[in-house]
């Protein structure tokens, strides 16, 4: 069963809204591990284990509204990315 067809496209736009704010959540409660300046309470172990569950998430809702990814978009975005990496000094 496609969970869209139950719920319909507006409310799995939403839940994908949802997930997608978790997962920045769980993002960034990582980089408060990594950088030791804000302390946090979750384990490095269950701060990987969040994002993999959100991101999980997202990939699912994803699915259901037959997302896809634009690999050209992709290839172009990577580039101005490394531009801007090599650009930085």
């Amino acid at each position: 069963m496609k969970i869209i067809e139950e719920i319909g496209e507006a409310a799995m736009l939403e839940q994908l809204a949802e997930e997608c704010t978790e997962l920045a959540k769980a993002a960034l409660k990582m980089a408060r591990i990594i950088r030791k300046e804000n302390p946090t309470p979750v384990t490095e172990k269950e701060a990987i284990a969040n994002i993999r569950e959100e991101y999980t998430d997202v990939v699912q809702c994803a699915g259901e509204l037959s997302l896809t990814v634009d690999e050209e978009q992709m290839a172009r975005k990577h580039e101005r990315w490394e531009k801007r990496v090599r650009d930085r000094t």
